[in-house]
């Protein structure tokens, strides 16, 4: 009988890379793989711990597993399991832990006579040799991801994830060349560059390059109708990036950047190397280059000590920038980070509420955004998960839209005109 085995991720879109391929290794090996809740021999739970809420959903999924199956095998891997493996391997079903290294050599440890836990985390920050993970296909996903880069040098005060990912290391240009050139071949439509810090991009290599050196080399060597950027950090978005994307038919307008704090005295005590000025002209010179570009911010409520002004300066630029959406993160304390120390930490409430504030001004200007859009025709590439026959189509800016569909289109670009906004986002026709 064909074992079967199903994968839980959490968090970021490198884990969801990174889970991807951990899928075609298991396919490979003779796996089926079947949905989480349908109880597989095998699950695989790719874990994130940017926050407590999120290593709390790491064990929920964990005992939901041995729920669903009492008898399956449970390998805990990712940033939950690099930081805290003792926690997770206490909890009864876990077979195997594995660090953020050890994740690419997953089949090493699937041997059925394996009785023994095994718990394999090694001390990544002293690994500066492993390059970002690759795959051959995207199975059942209508857009491909590329992972160009690992890791984190940056130590923002409040983060975990330079301990959890590792030194900051790049995938060799001819690699991701290669690799977005395999998923041209296979149709995708769309290819997404992710890392954890793709800002730094190229700058460990020999010789050294740089994400705009390497999007131009991506162009000229390929054909993908769309390349998207995933997060880049604002001291790492410069003059050059903006005009290359401004001048692009490719390269979708749409920048995802963090801000976290509006105010300058928070910026300096999380580690943040900018200031609100410098922030305000980016994000303002990113708009007059791409007036319909969409960019979104990420922002942390409730850092440590921080006053009801500084609180307000983060709402009052907010609501002064040319934005199509937030993130909003409600501070969470991550033992080992400088920020964890800090004796002035804010109540739960008061955080909550901070970040139901932020999210209020996010939900407006995301409005605003997409209603500017109502009666124009964009070219969208149709999403999974068909409902009632409505499908959903990513914009070029980053616009979600549902339209009357069918099965077919799915992975394919469509062009659909826009015909109104909802609570649930915009909603269009097909043309």
């Amino acid at each position: 009988m064909k074992r079967t085995a199903s994968i839980a991720t959490l968090g970021c879109k490198t884990n969801q890379h990174e889970s991807v391929v951990m899928e075609e290794k298991l396919r490979l090996a003779g796996y089926e793989l079947v949905d989480f809740s349908e109880g597989a021999d095998l699950v695989v739970v790719n874990t994130c711990t940017v926050t407590a809420a999120t290593d709390s959903q790491s064990r929920n999924l964990i005992r939901r597993a041995r729920r669903m199956n009492i008898d399956c095998r449970v390998i805990v891997t990712g940033c939950y399991a690099q930081i805290d493996p003792e926690t997770l391997r206490t909890i009864p079903g876990v077979a195997v832990v594995l660090g953020n290294e050890e994740k690419q050599d997953l089949l090493r440890y699937l041997d059925d006579e394996q009785q023994a836990q095994i718990v394999d985390v090694s001390d990544i920050r002293s690994s500066g040799d492993s390059v970002p993970l690759t795959l051959s296909a995207f199975t059942e996903r209508s857009r491909a991801f590329v992972q160009i880069q690992n890791g984190c040098d940056a130590f923002c005060s409040y983060c975990i994830i330079p301990y959890a990912r590792g030194t900051s290391r790049s995938m060799p240009p001819e690699q991701v060349i290669q690799q977005v050139l395999s998923l041209q071949q296979q149709g995708y439509p769309e290819v997404v560059f992710t890392g954890i810090h793709i800002g730094g991009y190229g700058k460990d290599l020999d010789p050294p390059s740089s994400l705009v050196e390497l999007l131009r080399r991506v162009e000229d060597q390929t054909e993908v109708p769309r390349l998207r950027l995933g997060s880049v950090e604002p001291t790492e978005i410069p003059a050059e990036l903006l005009e290359l994307m401004a001048e692009s038919s490719r390269i979708c307008p749409h920048l995802h950047i963090p801000l976290q704090s509006g105010d300058n005295q928070v910026l300096k005590r999380m580690n943040r190397h900018y200031t609100t000025q410098f922030f305000h002209e980016l994000v303002r010179t990113a708009h007059n280059k791409m007036p319909e570009a969409a960019i979104g911010l990420d922002v942390i409520a409730g850092y440590p000590g921080e006053s009801e002004d500084e609180f307000d300066h983060t709402c009052r630029l907010l609501e002064n920038l040319p934005i199509s959406h937030l993130h909003v993160f409600p501070y969470s304390r991550r033992p080992g980070t400088p920020a964890a120390e800090v004796a002035d930490q804010l109540p739960g409430e008061l955080i909550k509420s901070r970040a139901a504030m932020i999210r209020a001004i996010g939900e407006r200007k995301n409005r605003q955004f997409c209603e500017r859009f109502i009666g124009r025709v964009l070219e969208v590439v149709v999403e999974g998960g068909e409902m009632d026959g409505y499908s959903r189509g990513l914009s070029r800016n980053y616009l979600s839209i549902m339209f009357k569909s069918n099965p077919k289109l799915q992975g394919k670009r469509a062009w659909v005109k826009i015909l109104g906004w909802k609570p649930d986002g915009l909603h269009g026709e097909l043309i």
